[in-house]
């Protein structure tokens, strides 16, 4: 006897076996039960449009290992009742260390493929897909729309992997963590675009080793909604680890990076394009140990927001164009801003938006080796619709706000208005080994450098410094540097 083919096997699991229409009239809920309840493992859909009223929910330990394919894409779940189109459900509580695992999540859990189709939301609370206590989740090559939240994790999962997906037009959030456990997390070379609450969002959550790498994340926010206002400042990614000490689990958002992605708005009242806050609730463990790398970031109201932050490095990065900050740094210690370029929109004169990176209450922080260029006319200008007048009025290209410990090294500044770097409050701060030029035909400059008489400890040396209108340097002596020509 010749051994089944595989296209034989799979057979037993197509949907149409089960009773599927797969028109989009009928309602193929029951059917698809039965596949994942009573096939061999992969539930195939093919071509057509499949109606579900109630969530599937895919119980691995009870009905084994289980995957979903769409065909190629060809397939499509159109979910008319509240709550996710598919729920996974592993019972896997321990950590990714392989001396935690039981027998049974080997054997009827690991690796849940989710893959090549489409879910489409005909609910206002529809989902697309939720993970609960899975092991080795896999997405790729699935297209969500019209739902609320694209993918949920919720509770505690491990080792999970979102790639290559479509996450598109969502009202809530397109891929939305909240209350989960969760360690091992890659999202990676993705669209994430034009959810209302966000792209990819982190509320009361602990997490490690979070990759998110190689996305195109934008234009999450209320804009693209009809109806809806700007009810909740957003951000194309949200990390939020403030919460209570007593949660279960204990917001905390360490080991990331966000690296090598396009991450841009359009513009929304407080709104951000990386927010990431805290403290966590002890303190102990604030949101740090992260790497921001080699992404092009902008055109938002704060283009990237530290608040309660410890240990984050941004270099090699692209940041332009935030109407308020492109860099806003609260509450925060230990955080480095090295080779990034600050600029604007370049190639109109009256759509500049100014350069301004704000450290406030802040302290033990480096920026070096960093370009900013201000703009020609000394003032954001931006006029289309979307800025609605909201821009911000700038002391400086960089403002220190009651911060010690402070250096700023080797770092390019061009054509700032009214200052190049404003110091107030400060104490023990130190510049040194820095340009600050204008080069516009008008001179829009007072001073490169201004110190408020509240500061202690200044040191300003071995800069090269070009003469504003009013100074060269307002309120600290000009001995130790270079008057530029």
């Amino acid at each position: 006897m010749f051994a089944p083919q595989l296209h034989e096997i799979l057979t037993m699991s197509e949907v149409f076996n089960f009773g599927a229409a797969g028109n989009g009239q009928a309602d193929d809920t029951d059917a698809i039960r039965h596949a994942i309840q009573d096939g061999d493992g992969p539930v195939i859909f093919h071509r057509g449009i499949y109606k579900i009223t109630e969530t599937i929910e895919v119980d691995l330990d009870k009905y084994d290992r289980t995957g979903i394919d769409g065909s190629g894409g060809t397939a499509k779940i159109v979910m008319t009742g509240p709550g996710p189109a598919f729920r996974f459900v592993g019972t896997h509580a321990a950590t990714a260390d392989p001396k935690g695992f039981k027998p049974n999540v080997w054997l009827k859990q690991r690796l849940p493929i989710i893959q090549n189709i489409e879910i489409e939301g005909a609910h206002a609370e529809a989902d697309g897909i939720e993970l609960i206590g899975t092991m080795q989740a896999t997405l790729s090559g699935v297209l969500l729309r019209e739902l609320r939240h694209g993918i949920r994790l919720h509770s505690r999962n491990r080792n999970v992997l979102i790639t290559d997906c479509h996450i598109y037009h969502n009202t809530g959030v397109g891929v939305y963590c909240d209350d989960v456990n969760l360690h091992q997390f890659n999202i990676t070379g993705n669209h994430i675009s034009y959810n209302r609450l966000g792209g990819i969002r982190i509320e009361g959550s602990e997490i490690r080793n979070l990759q998110i790498t190689g996305n195109d994340i934008e234009y999450n926010n209320y804009r693209s909604f009809e109806g809806f206002d700007a009810d909740e400042p957003t951000a194309e990614i949200y990390i939020d680890s403030r919460g209570k000490p007593d949660q279960s689990p204990r917001p905390s958002v360490r080991e990331f990076t966000i690296s090598s992605n396009t991450i841009q708005a359009t513009y929304s009242p407080g709104g951000a394009n990386i927010r990431i806050l805290g403290p966590d609730p002890t303190g102990a463990m604030p949101p740090g140990m992260c790497a921001i790398t080699g992404n092009v970031i902008g055109s938002q109201a704060i283009n990237v927001h530290l608040a309660g932050c410890r240990g984050v490095t941004l270099t090699g990065n692209f940041i332009y164009s935030g109407l308020a900050h492109n860099i806003l740094v609260e509450d925060s210690d230990d955080i480095s801003l090295g080779a990034n370029s600050f600029g604007h929109n370049y190639w109109s004169e009256d759509r500049e938006i100014q350069t301004n990176l704000r450290f406030v209450n802040s302290s033990d922080c480096v920026l070096s080796g960093m370009e900013l260029r201000g703009t020609t006319s000394g003032i954001s200008n931006w006029t289309a619709s979307w800025a609605t007048g909201a821009t911000r009025k700038h002391k400086a290209l960089v403002e220190m706000d009651t911060c010690e410990r402070m250096t700023l090294s080797g770092c390019l500044i061009r054509d700032p208005a009214p200052i190049g770097i404003d110091i107030k409050k400060c104490k023990n701060i130190s510049v040194h080994g820095c340009q600050i030029h204008d080069t516009r035909e008008v001179k829009k400059m007072d001073a490169a450098i201004r110190v408020s008489d509240d500061c202690k400890t200044i040191v300003a040396r071995d800069n090269i410094l070009a003469k504003g209108n009013n100074s060269v340097i307002d309120g600290l002596a000009v001995e130790g540097n270079v008057v530029a020509d």
